[in-house]
């Protein structure tokens, strides 16, 4: 029985701490009896009622004093309460007892329900907790009307913008809501911090998690406080062409360009128009008049050079060379612009990480003994469901991992369901899951004491350019991403005697390092049920089919007139096109060259796209004969042709990529096909047409190869990648 109130309390707070919640209680309970109008006892004792699991007693003892107050007692009433309990989850949060705080906080909701403060406590104890489903059903609780009605509401503007970045940074895809972005912006009285912080989510959506179209519509809010931040539009270019919103994306490109100054940002604004325009296939004349102006605006920049340039924009200065090779076929020209930019590149690079206080000595290594294995590292942000990790694989598979000690850097590692990515780190040796910082990556190189560096990127990824560039080991090599990407801190670049000229070395940086064979083996690639039949396609069964399978930006109107040519030579013959591109676009540039080569637009036939690569190669198998492209030719398409057993047709140009097919050919052991002049190509492609003797003549030749030829055997294709890194290790033991 309560007899001192001040001990009685003093006891009934030490329950409390102790978390003796039924002792407390009935302290309470007793002090009401005495004195039931003491409002404090009630907020005391539904706080223990709640604690203790009892939620509707805990709503009938705060609310038991409402039932008879006025209107100004029960606002004072409910804020009392509010405050109380207030107190109290906050005590809780400090604590980190997130599910008590949580609990609370809902009852405050309860008690009033717009307090935006409040709910946005709600909402970090959400992410908290990983109750996403609640941070999605935010427009329940009203918080995104309640933003937008700001002259009535006193928000913690800190808080807001911390729970938005908890939320981006944190929450899954779908808990994500744009409303509530879009609603937080007038709170940013840093348009800096907004862009940051958009931006960063928006790159780890775009890139990491591969929802490039959600990428695109974060970007787009921001550009209501920023219209012409050209950063922002950058890559709202870049998510729109990756979600192949064609259109969109080139006309943010022509925006970026118009709004583009200084020559680093003019050179990166001309590489996303002609992503652009060659993703979605069709724009020819519009392509190489950009192809042209990037040229020389290259030449422009060569020339004023010393610039000083930031990070970003020094990153920036290779990838664009990627379109030229697509467009001619003039590797020694082409090269000598590129290898001056590569070596600016270069040069920045390593200048930025000197002011920052980094510098490799890997040329300054101790030698090793020669008992100790040689350790090799592979950095690639493409080992995955991609062309070089489709290729790549077997050289991992057949590693002699006794003899070297393998590392590979997985370059803006992405935790998604790729079971190819699966395989790489099982099959890695040491597996390195990086994310997109050079800096990072090439110390990490650099600590791991790597001998030889193989770089499967070339200039397709500028982070992996970064790392090359600053020499994290002493001997580095280009192999199968591209081509050789200029860069001077490369020593070698991997080649065979075929895929590149004799007089390449003229205009190459990098030491040509020519393989005996090959420069690519593979040991063969699964195969599923195709999904194509001829009937489903309104093709007769006895008709000759050509297939042409790669994606918009290797189209080229000369290539396709040969085409054109073949098919109208060949009677009862049908033309089926495939690869990822703007369907209409790549559409009229079909029809607009058929015609004028008289050809009947209903022979051509345009393929879906399909989501397994297993089921798109058994599909090549509709095909009697394949066109390949040039001057960019086909790589893992012509690969798979070849291990389909079905005859290709193919233009031997100059540079690394109009021989990828030459060179492949040659070694499944099969020449009929290959063309060194427009005329032979469309000689070759008629005469295959007609001859349906030879075609079965090639097949069985190809499918005998499995068994012979070197472009099938990956377990010699290492031991001659193996030899050729001992051999690279002696040259530099003895320079030394």
């Amino acid at each position: 029985m309560i007899t001192d109130i001040y001990n009685w309390q003093n006891q009934a707070e030490q329950y409390f701490i102790q978390e003796k919640y039924s002792q407390a209680a009935k302290l309470y309970e007793e002090a009401i009896a005495i004195e039931p109008n003491t409002i404090s006892y009630y907020c005391h004792l539904g706080l223990l009622l709640l604690l203790q699991g009892q939620e509707a007693e805990a709503q009938m003892t705060w609310m038991l004093p409402m039932t008879e107050a006025d209107e100004e007692q029960l606002e004072i009433w409910t804020n009392e309460l509010f405050q109380f309990l207030q107190i109290e989850a906050e005590r809780r949060e400090i604590r980190e007892e997130y599910s008590i705080a949580w609990l609370i906080r809902q009852h405050m909701r309860e008690v009033n329900p717009i307090d935006i403060n409040n709910l946005l406590h709600i909402l970090q104890l959400c992410l908290k907790l990983e109750k996403f489903e609640e941070i999605k059903d935010l427009h329940e609780w009203g918080i995104i009307e309640i933003l937008n009605e700001p002259e009535s509401l006193n928000i913690n503007s800190e808080l807001l913008i911390q729970v938005l970045e908890e939320i981006l940074n944190t929450a899954p895809l779908h808990a994500i809501n744009l409303n509530l972005v879009e609603a937080c912006l007038p709170y940013f009285s840093d348009t800096y911090q907004c862009f940051c912080l958009i931006l960063t989510t928006a790159m780890t959506i775009g890139h990491t998690l591969r929802q490039p179209l959600l990428a695109a519509e974060l970007l787009k809010l921001h550009l209501q406080l920023e219209p012409e931040n050209v950063e922002i539009l950058r890559h709202l270019a870049v998510f729109y062409q990756d979600a192949r919103h064609y259109s969109q994306g080139i006309e943010t490109a022509k925006l970026c360009y118009s709004l583009s100054e200084g020559l680093a940002d003019k050179i990166f604004a001309l590489h996303l128009l002609l992503r652009g325009l060659m993703s979605a296939g069709g724009y020819w004349q519009e392509i190489c008049e950009t192809c042209e102006e990037l040229e020389g605006i290259y030449q422009e920049f060569i020339k004023a050079q010393p610039i000083s340039l930031e990070e970003a924009r020094i990153l920036r200065l290779l990838t664009p060379s990627f379109a030229i090779p697509h467009i001619k076929d003039t590797p020694a020209n082409f090269r000598a612009i590129h290898n001056k930019v590569a070596e600016i590149f270069n040069t920045d690079i390593q200048t930025l990480a000197k002011s920052q206080g980094k510098k490799y000595d890997a040329q300054e290594k101790k030698l090793k003994t020669p008992s100790k294995k040689l350790k090799i590292g592979y950095i690639s942000y493409a080992l995955r469901n991609h062309s070089v990790g489709w290729l790549a694989r077997w050289l991992f598979q057949h590693h002699d991992q006794d003899k070297f000690d393998i590392h590979t850097y997985f370059v803006n590692y992405q935790l998604v369901d790729d079971f190819l990515q699966d395989w790489y780190v099982q099959k890695a040796g040491n597996a390195h899951k990086l994310g997109m910082n050079g800096l990072k990556i090439a110390e990490q190189i650099y600590q791991d004491e790597i001998d030889i560096l193989i770089d499967l990127d070339s200039i397709t990824l500028d982070i992996t350019s970064e790392v090359m560039a600053l020499k994290p080991a002493p001997i580095q090599v280009t192999w199968l991403g591209w081509d050789a990407s200029g860069i001077p801190a490369i020593d070698y670049y991997i080649a065979d005697p075929y895929v590149l000229p004799d007089d390449a070395q003229n205009y190459y940086t990098e030491k040509i390092w020519r393989l005996p064979q090959t420069y690519i083996a593979v040991d063969g690639f699964e195969v599923g049920v195709p999904t194509l039949r001829r009937e489903d396609l309104n093709i007769p069964g006895d008709a000759v089919v050509y297939l042409s399978a790669q994606r918009g930006y290797k189209r080229h109107p000369e290539t396709t007139k040969w085409q054109m040519q073949i098919i109208k030579q060949v009677p009862n013959s049908y033309f089926l096109i495939k690869g990822l591109s703007e369907e209409e676009a790549i559409k009229r540039f079909f029809y607009q060259i058929a015609e004028e080569e008289g050809v009947d637009c209903s022979r051509l036939r345009f393929l879906p796209q399909v989501s397994l690569e297993s089921v798109h190669r058994a599909n090549l198998g509709i095909a009697d004969i394949v066109l390949d492209t040039y001057p960019y030719n086909g790589a893992t398409t012509t690969l798979e042709t070849l291990w389909m057993g079905i005859p290709l047709v193919t233009r031997v140009g100059e540079q690394f990529a109009a021989r990828n097919s030459y060179t492949m050919m040659i070694n499944a052991g099969v020449t009929q096909g290959i063309a060194w002049t427009d005329e032979e190509y469309i000689e070759w492609g008629v005469c295959l047409g007609k001859d349906a003797s030879l075609r079965q003549q090639i097949s069985w030749q190809l499918r005998q190869s499995r068994h012979t030829a070197p472009l099938w055997n990956g377990k010699q294709f290492t031991l001659e990648m193996e030899n050729a890194y001992e051999q690279m290790w002696q040259r530099y033991v003895e320079e030394k």
